[in-house]
């Protein structure tokens, strides 16, 4: 993938084949597969809240796959993800990865979640123990309300969800991108991401959000019984740093990672972040077939 010396966001960068996948009874997502060693462990990566697989992974998928097999999605009403006329539930996105697996014939899965991925992530051990071996929990908590980000994400996600009830918001988001990518393109070359961004069904993100801040795991966090590694940002001011570190006190079988930068971190600084994933799922994958905890 050339590296990690900033030129991905000059262009678009090498990316894996990707794939629509059909999932009987939900729809159409979209997937990147990669083939690890002969033998090696899956890794689901999970994307975050307004996201997509590639702008989340990018720098990640190659390094990842030196090890692992790896596979990537697209979350319902995100770039090429499901589309649902069905409310917006982190529960129906677990339930989403269940299907893509059984799809694609995947079991113990090491299941690694950024931001809003880790509530998904969560929920699929809750609701599907039988796929999941490891959770790796990246820039993220088991709750997100309280922060004055977070009150402005309520805040703005309820008030554009009554307009959202009233207004065609997917035509009028769409009119908006074109005339940025007017923009950008008279004044150099687009930012590549754009084409990822002007997919989402942008009455599903709102949806997203509100659900993100209603997630609390809280009362059964501590019940998780696979080994965790969570990958803690240490400068982050929209998943505050003191809730995912209170997220790895209520974990049981946890190890942790810490990585100097912001919620943005994976992109921006993909050559801090990438060698403390790699690092996180190869500790999980250990841990596993060792059958080995750290702490009762």
């Amino acid at each position: 993938m050339g590296g990690f010396d900033g030129q991905h966001w000059d262009g678009r960068p090498v990316l894996p084949a990707g794939r629509h996948v059909w999932l009987p009874r939900r729809g159409r997502t979209f997937v990147r597969q990669l083939d690890g060693p002969p033998g090696a462990p899956v890794v689901v990566l999970l994307h975050g809240w307004t996201a997509t697989a590639d702008l989340n992974w990018f720098a990640c998928y190659e390094p990842l796959a030196e090890h692992f097999g790896v596979v990537a999605l697209d979350h319902r009403g995100h770039g090429r993800g499901i589309r649902s006329l069905s409310p917006f539930r982190l529960e129906d996105c677990a339930d989403d990865v269940a299907a893509l697996a059984d799809e694609l014939g995947l079991t113990n899965l090491i299941v690694a979640g950024y931001s809003m991925g880790g509530p998904i992530a969560q929920l699929l051990w809750r609701r599907h123990r039988r796929l999941v071996d490891g959770l790796v929990l990246c820039a993220t908590g088991c709750s997100f309300g309280g922060s004055a980000r977070e009150r402005l994400l309520a805040g703005v996600a309820t008030g554009t969800g009554v307009l959202a009830g009233a207004l065609p918001l997917e035509r009028m988001t769409s009119a908006t991108l074109a005339t940025w990518h007017q923009w950008r393109c008279r004044r150099g070359r687009p930012w590549w991401g754009y084409d990822d961004i002007a997919r989402h069904g942008w009455s599903q993100i709102v949806a997203a959000g509100r659900a993100l801040l209603r997630f609390d795991s809280r009362p059964w966090i501590g019940d998780v019984d696979v080994p965790v590694a969570v990958v803690v940002t240490t400068a982050d001011d929209v998943v505050p740093t003191r809730r995912q570190l209170a997220m790895v006190g209520a974990l049981a079988d946890v190890t942790r990672y810490d990585v100097d930068g912001g919620h943005a971190v994976c992109s921006s600084a993909p050559e801090r972040f990438v060698p403390s994933l790699v690092q996180a799922c190869l500790d999980v994958a250990a841990r596993t077939q060792a059958g080995i905890t750290v702490a009762a």
